[in-house]
């Protein structure tokens, strides 16, 4: 079976090079407004949207977050650290999508909400990718204040969104099929 959110679902791709432009606002609004969309346990609602489209403030994020990579025991995360030149990929557009601490549910709640995002975005022809290397920066307690969250939620992860540098449509990627056991 194939429809249109099918087609999305098997063609989005994390996106590692954008052009430098930024999204229109109504792009934007349809990206939060997918993730305000996402299911969510006991209809908690659990998330929080906080957009940056300040270049110097996403390049801050990512110079702070290789900063505390650097310092990691794992030596994998230190390589990515002095290798990285923006974790966020120079997207022109961050969202940090962060949980209510008191809603037991808040990381699953905020996954949904990220893949909606992206599943959205590639329905409309943006380039997402999900950052996961931004944890470092949510580390540091000083420098997430300058986030503004509201009280009661810590950030989760973050979603680098952009116009795709390479518009080809690859198709679906190579998945494992031997996944799946079926009880009848």
């Amino acid at each position: 079976m194939e429809n249109e959110v099918i087609k999305a679902i098997r063609n989005r791709r994390s996106t590692r090079k954008y052009k430098d432009k930024q999204i229109s606002e109504e792009e934007l609004q349809t990206l939060l407004d997918a993730g305000i969309q996402a299911p969510s346990a006991n209809n908690s609602q659990s998330w929080h949207f906080t957009v940056i489209q300040d270049r110097d403030m996403i390049n801050f994020i990512s110079d702070k977050s290789k900063e505390v990579m650097l310092k990691s025991d794992n030596e994998n995360i230190v390589n990515i650290g002095k290798n990285a030149v923006n974790i966020f990929y120079n997207a022109p557009t961050l969202i940090i999508v962060s949980g209510k601490k008191e809603v037991s549910s808040y990381s699953v709640d905020c996954s949904a909400a990220i893949e909606n995002m992206l599943i959205a975005a590639e329905s409309i022809g943006l380039g997402t990718v999900w950052v996961g290397l931004v944890r470092f920066f949510f580390t540091l307690n000083d420098e997430v204040k300058k986030l503004k969250l509201p009280d009661g939620y810590e950030p989760f992860y973050a979603v680098a969104v952009g116009y795709k540098e390479n518009d080809s449509v690859l198709g679906p990627s190579k998945r494992d099929r031997e996944v799946i056991n079926y009880i009848r």
